[in-house]
């Protein structure tokens, strides 16, 4: 990616990749701190740079491992530590780490390029075994949309599906002038836990109901659905459905009238996505199956537990994965 180059210390940062590199030691001892590191802990830090943020938790943990795609960095991160006890407890992994299978660890302490922010978080959040929390520096709109809540201007399909998996926590806010070289935007660093257990759900099905329901967040829902690519979507999945399951299609079928049936019976027409949160989209497609008689045959009586304790959904025809 092209961008701004800049020299600092004798090193060329290049600002269009992200480097950007926090400076400032009080900024790094509070991400410590907020992290609550334990000397047992293997840490997975993304972007260390020049290793600022990583000598201070090297003297604090069992182990670092640091992800950096530069050669360059690398080179500067290993010097650093080169011939100190902290040598033997960094390990260093060069790449991209979106192409990456993340190694075990058991918190994440990271100053994010803010290009990957989005992908990294889900990958994170989807990653196996769990974790114990991370702790990230985002750019300031990026993290103020992770947190927002229904009704916000910033609420999005990021903000409902982060929620979905993870606790977020806002903690602090950065300035520009903690970095070298400085961004062009305010940062902010949060915290992140996931929920374990996870909720009962297929995530890529989730994800495919709020992007249809967010792509218009301020339009009804009755609205959202009636779009020609939305529908075309939705009848190929039906159709697929039906087929696999044996289920016969009535001639006059028409899915823009399933749609609107299934949202006017479940009270949901008239919602919108601006306002709705997890429970709310969790009832209208529980309420989706009750209405269709679905229940009884696609839930198991555990499977009817969880979903009275996270309100939460299992397999919509409407939203079945046909890859």
């Amino acid at each position: 990616m092209q961008g701004i180059v800049a020299r600092f210390a004798g090193i060329l940062f290049n600002t269009g990749a992200g480097q950007h590199i926090l400076k400032n030691p009080l900024v790094v001892n509070s991400i410590i701190d907020k992290a609550a590191l334990r000397r047992t802990d293997v840490v997975l830090e993304v972007g260390p740079g020049t290793g600022n943020l990583t000598v201070k938790m090297l003297e604090k943990v069992k182990k670092v491992i640091a992800c950096e795609i530069d050669p360059r960095l690398v080179g500067e991160l290993q010097k650093r530590v080169q011939g100190t006890c902290l040598a033997n407890k960094l390990e260093i992994k060069v790449g991209d780490i979106l192409k990456t299978d993340l190694p075990f660890f058991d918190a994440c302490v990271a100053n994010l390029p803010y290009q990957i922010s989005s992908p990294f978080v889900f990958k994170l959040l989807l990653h196996r075994p769990f974790f114990r929390c991370a702790i990230l520096m985002f750019q300031r709109e990026f993290a103020l949309r992770l947190v927002a809540k229904p009704g916000s201007k910033l609420y999005c399909r990021l903000s409902i599906n982060t929620q979905l998996l993870a606790r977020v926590d806002h903690l602090m806010k950065v300035g520009k002038n903690n970095f070298r070289p400085p961004p062009k935007v305010e940062s902010s660093v949060v915290r992140i836990e996931p929920k374990n257990p996870p909720p009962p759900i297929n995530f890529q099905e989730w994800d495919g109901l709020v992007r249809i329901a967010f792509v218009r967040k301020n339009k009804t829902l009755s609205a959202a659905f009636k779009s020609s690519a939305v529908e075309q979507l939705l009848d190929h999945n039906y159709r697929i459905h039906c087929s696999l399951h044996n289920t016969e299609i009535p001639e006059n079928f028409k899915i823009a009238e399933k749609i609107q049936t299934v949202l006017k019976d479940t009270g949901y027409s008239e919602k919108r996505a601006r306002s709705m949160d997890i429970d709310d989209f969790i009832r209208g497609i529980t309420n989706a199956l009750v209405i269709q008689g679905k229940v009884p045959s696609c839930f198991s009586f555990r499977e009817l537990r969880q979903i009275a304790t996270w309100l939460q959904f299992r397999r919509h025809p409407f939203f079945i994965d046909t890859a």
